[in-house]
């Protein structure tokens, strides 16, 4: 018996995977009974039901013979096309991601050379300023060593009318007091137009307000306009023998004769009271009565005490310390409080730190400066309490002239060598304090670039900093002396 011919299976009847039927065990089949299969029955070849599931899969992946086109099975001879397009996208992907990194490798690369040239051209430059600084600060020190015998002329010609005064002025005093107003008129002349043009180039022309040129200008106008005031007289005798002689010592007046400014404002604190001196008690009664005729009143006549004397000095000071006041402290308050110096400021800084500075400062700032003032008026008050003895006395008036002149020249002596000396001496530590922290300085590990920033440059640097100096004398066959100095400054280094 013939078997019946095998039904195509069509992809449209798929038996549900949870509901299968069983197998059939008869191979003979009818055509009627293929006509009685329905949507829901399995395939009739089925041998197990994961067969189904192999036919949906390569429904996927096979389209379906009826719909198979001419076009379908021309396509498969595209595929090696359709590979190697494949290829060159994969190769261009791979030459993009091969160029981009090249050139992130040299832009990192040129930003490195930059960054070291940076780095190395900035050691560099601060390597030179170190070593320019130090040659200078140590040629600078060496110039001072060589001060006592290279000077300049200004302070050659100080030292010269320094000295030249004290042998002239101790000349006329001795053998001819009659002219020493004359010689100090001269001097005074000399002196003011040079303090006047340095203390405003400095800055310093509100000093020039100050009490003591106050009483250089009653000095003046005593000798040369009002020699017959006695009470000119007096209140000059008062404010030169009081507030400016003691001054020596307040502000510290030194003899110092290199100095111009230190032997002006030596000058103009001792000089007047010099001057009166010879006046009241060296000069001859008739040149004193003809040409000093106030003197010979107060003196003679009148016998002026302590009171009158006081009194009598108040007023002129009095009309100074108001126009010092207006003219100065007031009217120039902006300019003061810009730093401008005054001889308060001064004396506010340069006593801070005693107890009457202190019990000034304890005041508000508004109190300072009337407080000030009446400190200072107390101070000449009391400064002026000798002036009788010194005017009726000859001996109390030399005793104090000496006492004040052996204090400035123990002010010069102090400056000479406490001041001078050891400020040499700062300036020398504190170069060889340069000097050592130069060496130990980074920069010079970082001259050749090597830096934190380069770390991968893995650098050692050796570093070795030579300064010498050298001054060396030699006599020449002519008596004369010949000086040589040098500075050497070498700088070794090597790179490992």
């Amino acid at each position: 018996m013939a078997s019946a011919p095998l039904p195509v299976p069509t992809p449209s009847v798929q038996p549900p995977a949870d509901d299968p039927l069983p197998l059939e065990s008869d191979n003979s089949c009818s055509p009627s009974s293929s006509k009685e299969v329905s949507p829901a029955s399995s395939p009739a070849l089925s041998r197990s039901t994961s067969f189904v599931g192999s036919n949906e899969d390569w429904g996927e992946v096979f389209p379906p013979l009826d719909k198979l086109t001419v076009f379908d099975f021309l396509d498969q001879f595209a595929l090696p096309q359709r590979l190697e397009r494949i290829n060159e996208q994969i190769n261009r992907k791979i030459q993009f991601q091969s160029e981009s990194l090249k050139k992130h490798r040299d832009k990192v690369k040129l930003e490195y050379v930059k960054q070291k040239e940076r780095v190395i051209k900035k050691t560099d430059v601060e390597f030179e300023k170190y070593r320019k600084r130090y040659s200078q600060g140590l040629e600078k020190v060496l110039n001072k060593w060589d001060d006592t015998r290279v000077v300049s002329t200004r302070e050659k010609i100080s030292f010269v009318v320094g000295v030249c005064n004290i042998f002239i002025t101790g000349f006329l005093i001795g053998g001819y007091p009659e002219w020493i107003h004359v010689w100090y008129s001269i001097q005074l002349l000399y002196f003011m137009p040079i303090r006047y043009f340095t203390y405003h180039k400095r800055g310093y022309q509100y000093f020039l307000a100050d009490l003591c040129y106050f009483v250089n200008l009653l000095l003046l106008l005593n000798i040369w306009v009002f020699p017959n005031s006695r009470r000119l007289m007096i209140s000059t005798y008062c404010l030169a023998y009081g507030n400016n002689a003691w001054a020596i010592a307040m502000w510290r007046n030194s003899l110092v004769f290199h100095s111009l400014d230190k032997v002006t404002s030596l000058f103009i604190h001792i000089m007047p009271p010099v001057v009166l001196h010879c006046l009241v008690h060296l000069l001859d009664q008739d040149i004193v009565d003809s040409r000093f005729p106030s003197i010979s009143r107060v003196k003679g006549v009148e016998k002026y005490g302590l009171i009158e004397m006081v009194i009598w000095a108040t007023v002129p000071y009095g009309i100074w310390q108001l126009s010092y006041h207006l003219l100065i402290t007031v009217r120039r308050r902006e300019k003061i409080a810009a730093g401008r110096p005054t001889s308060f400021t001064w004396l506010r800084k340069s006593y801070s730190k005693t107890w009457i500075g202190k019990l000034v400062l304890r005041l508000p700032e508004t109190m300072q400066e009337p407080a000030f003032m009446l400190i200072q008026y107390s101070y000449a008050v009391l400064t002026m309490l000798p002036c009788p003895f010194w005017f009726y006395h000859k001996g109390f008036s030399a005793l104090f002239l000496t006492a004040v002149g052996l204090w400035s020249i123990h002010n010069g002596a102090t400056y000479y060598i406490d001041v001078f000396g050891k400020r040499f001496q700062n300036e020398l530590e504190q170069l060889k304090k340069d000097v050592a922290k130069w060496q130990n300085s980074p920069l010079l590990n970082e001259s050749n670039g090597d830096t934190k920033h380069m770390e991968p440059l893995n650098l050692t640097i050796k570093t070795t900093t030579e300064l010498t100096a050298t001054d060396r004398g030699e006599k020449k066959p002519d008596g004369g002396e010949l000086r040589e100095r040098s500075i050497t400054s070498s700088v070794t280094t090597e790179t490992l």
